[in-house]
C-alpha cells in the first residue's frame, strides 16, 4: 500500500505553492498518495491550521504523514519539527499549529529537522514548505528512520487554546473558535462540556448582543434565515443560520464571546 500524504497550507489555488509541493514529493516518493485536506486557511492564520488539523487527521489511516504548513515565521528561528504518535506523523513549523497534537495522548517523539541530507539541495529563507517540508515528508514516507532526520526536543510551541470559564454555576463563557466558509460560527464549547455544565438541563446561547434559544440536531429543523444552535461534525457547538450566515447576521470574527446558561424550560435540546 502507497504511504499517504495530506496537505493543509494557506498557499491558496491561484499561485504554484501548492502544486509545487506536491511535486517535490512525487520527485522523491513517486509511488505515494497525496491528499488536499484544504489550502484555502488565510494567510499566517495559525490557529485557524490547527483547527483544520485536529478535526481532520484521525480521519486517515493509520500511518498518514500529515503535512501542516502555514509558516508566518518562515527564515526566522522557529525550528521545522517531525512528530510521531501512536498513530500519525506530522510534519511543519513549530510555530504552534500542533496544539492539538502535541497535548493529546500517544504522543511518541518529537525531531527537530536539521539533516540537510533530507532537504532539497538549495534552500529559499521564503519557502520551506518546498525545500524542507515536503522532502522530510517524502523521505519519510519512503522508509527513512525518524531518528535519522534530526534530535529530540521537548520545548516546542504550544497556543495557549481558549478554553471555556465557568461563570456561575448553569453559565458559562466561551469565545468563536473558527467560522467556517458557510458563516457558521464554531465555538469551543463541546458537547461534553455543555452536558457538563448545564447538568443535560436546556441551555440558551448569547453572542453579539442576540439571545439565540433555539438547539436544534441539524439545520432542517429550522426555517431558512433563522439563527440556531447546533453540534456541528466536530462536536462543537456552532451558532448557524439554515440557508444564511450566522458571521453575516452577527458581524461575528473569531474571538468574539459566547455564553452559555442553562435554563429549566424546555426548548429542543439537542442532547
Amino acid at each position: 500500500m502507497a504511504q499517504l500524504i495530506t496537505l493543509i497550507t494557506d498557499f491558496g489555488i491561484e499561485d504554484t505553492y501548492a502544486g509545487v509541493l506536491k511535486g517535490v514529493i512525487l520527485s522523491i516518493s513517486p509511488s505515494c498518495s497525496i491528499v488536499d485536506i484544504t489550502h484555502q486557511i488565510s494567510p499566517q492564520a495559525v490557529r485557524a491550521a490547527c483547527f483544520a488539523l485536529s478535526t481532520s487527521y484521525a480521519y486517515f489511516p493509520k500511518g498518514t504523514i500529515h503535512l501542516a504548513i502555514v509558516d508566518p515565521g518562515v527564515g526566522g528561528k522557529r525550528r521545522p519539527l517531525l512528530i510521531e504518535t501512536k498513530d500519525y506523523f506530522f510534519i511543519g513549523p513549530d510555530n504552534g499549529v500542533f496544539t492539538a497534537i502535541l497535548v493529546n495522548p500517544g504522543l511518541k517523539s518529537v525531531i527537530e529537522i536539521t539533516n540537510r541530507e533530507y532537504f532539497l539541495q538549495e534552500v529559499s529563507s521564503t519557502f520551506h514548505g518546498r525545500d524542507i517540508f515536503a522532502p522530510a515528508a517524502a523521505h519519510l514516507a519512503n522508509g527513512c528512520l525518524i531518528s535519522r532526520f534530526g534530535t529530540p526536543v521537548s520545548d516546542y510551541v504550544l497556543l495557549d487554546w481558549p478554553q471555556p470559564l465557568v461563570v456561575k454555576p448553569g453559565e458559562a463563557q466561551g469565545t468563536i473558535i473558527h467560522i467556517d466558509r458557510f458563516g457558521n460560527l464554531v465555538t469551543n464549547f463541546s458537547r461534553d462540556h455543555i452536558k457538563q455544565m448545564t447538568g443535560n438541563r436546556a441551555f440558551r446561547i448569547e453572542c453579539a448582543g442576540k439571545i439565540i434559544a433555539k438547539i436544534v440536531p441539524s439545520y432542517s429543523y429550522t426555517q431558512p434565515g433563522e439563527l440556531c444552535g447546533v453540534f456541528g461534525s466536530s462536536n462543537y457547538l456552532e451558532i448557524s443560520v439554515t440557508n444564511g450566515s450566522a458571521r453575516d447576521i452577527l458581524y461575528a470574527q473569531p474571538g468574539d464571546c459566547v455564553k452559555i446558561t442553562a435554563v429549566d424550560a424546555d426548548n429542543d435540546v439537542c442532547r
